[in-house]
């Protein structure tokens, strides 16, 4: 199994999106966070079904006209959410889906996270400037996965969690989060939704056995599984139409 498959049992088995909003803020003011890289860009513009009230996107839109990382810490988050969550043959990596511009988004709404993810990306930089003489957005490939598998896969039987261990564990919580309620993300996990069941109306022995029949206009708008996905529409006076 690969990084990106057992990260997908992970999330599975931990009830997919609630429970990892809730790591990540467990102490945050709450009242209007939001899920998805793609909500970042869509927060103020009241594209599709986002579902905000005026006064939601007018602070949404406030939060996107600030920015808190610099540009060196975006780059750093960036890769960091990469080496978290790969591209695979099928599906995109999380910058494919935007997840660094989650975290952004998330940080300004849920500021808790903003000492400890600039603080995590200061301990990831010194340790990397200690080990490697450069900072960690500068190292190969194989140096940066050295370090991070140091604060991935940690020691259980340590007494405490260090600096680096914390940081991961938020950061990796943030991309989960931001990669698995997009789009992209959903349809990674194969979840594809509530769909309408097939019905077919009453069995017609029951029927028979009762003295019933269905009137023709009412099979024709009723009992049509093919139809079954179509909203259904009504005229003033209450009669359904479709």
């Amino acid at each position: 199994m690969d990084r990106r498959d057992s990260i997908k049992s992970f999330l599975i088995g931990s009830l997919a999106a609630p429970a990892l909003l809730n790591g990540c803020a467990p102490e945050a003011d709450t009242t209007n966070t939001d899920t998805g890289a793609d909500n970042a860009d869509n927060a103020a513009s009241g594209n599709g079904h986002y579902g905000r009230t005026p006064e939601e996107k007018a602070y949404d839109e406030m939060l996107k006209s600030q920015t808190f990382f610099t540009d060196n810490e975006m780059t750093t988050i960036a890769i960091l959410c990469d080496i978290i969550l790969p591209a695979s043959e099928e599906f995109g990596s999380a910058t494919d889906a935007e997840v660094p511009a989650f975290i952004e988004f998330i940080s300004k709404d849920i500021t808790s996270h903003q000492l400890p993810l600039r603080g995590g990306i200061s301990w990831l930089n010194h340790r990397s400037v200690k080990d490697f003489g450069v900072e960690f957005k500068d190292l190969s490939k194989e140096q940066q996965v050295t370090i991070i598998d140091e604060i991935a896969y940690p020691d259980p039987d340590a007494d405490r969690q260090s600096a680096g261990v914390l940081f991961f564990d938020r950061m990796r919580n943030l991309t989960l989060t931001g990669y698995y309620t997009t789009e992209m993300g959903l349809q990674d996990l194969g979840y594809v939704g509530n769909r309408p069941n097939v019905w077919d109306g009453v069995p017609q022995n029951v029927l028979d056995k009762h003295g019933l029949a269905y009137e023709e206009e009412w099979l024709a708008k009723c009992v049509t599984p093919e139809q079954r996905e179509a909203v259904a529409e009504w005229d003033e006076d209450g009669n359904l139409l479709n």
